[in-house]
């Protein structure tokens, strides 16, 4: 019988080889990356050379005195904060990499508040 925690982190490595064609990064439309532990949230946009433009977590200088978590709140706050900082870089348009999680909870708040920010997907 296979773990659970196993089972879940074969499916998550298929979605992603799935996912990772599908999203295809341009000089125009960066790939923002997305990664969930069970303690923080990180975001990376990373542009078609692989080569990494900003990159902002829960635990990152600018949002520390926040003092964020990993739930959707502290998710949706990330969001904004990476769609202003997106704007200065005058970023308007990326390719969402949910990196084969779910796009439910956490990942999705994240996603909605960047669209709430004005960031198209």
């Amino acid at each position: 019988m296979i773990d659970i925690t196993k089972k879940k982190a074969v499916r998550r490595t298929k979605a992603k080889k799935r996912t990772r064609f599908s999203v295809v990064a341009s000089s125009d439309r960066p790939r923002l990356l997305v990664h969930r532990s069970n303690k923080y949230l990180y975001a990376q946009l990373v542009d078609k050379d692989g080569k990494i433009l900003c990159s902002v977590s829960s635990i990152s200088k600018e949002l520390r005195e926040k003092k964020l978590t990993n739930n959707i709140e502290s998710a949706k706050i990330m969001g904004a904060f990476l769609g202003d900082k997106l704007k200065e870089m005058k970023i308007e348009k990326i390719c969402f990499d949910r990196n084969g999680f779910l796009y439910h909870g956490k990942i999705k708040a994240l996603a909605d508040a960047l669209r709430e920010a004005g960031i198209k997907f």
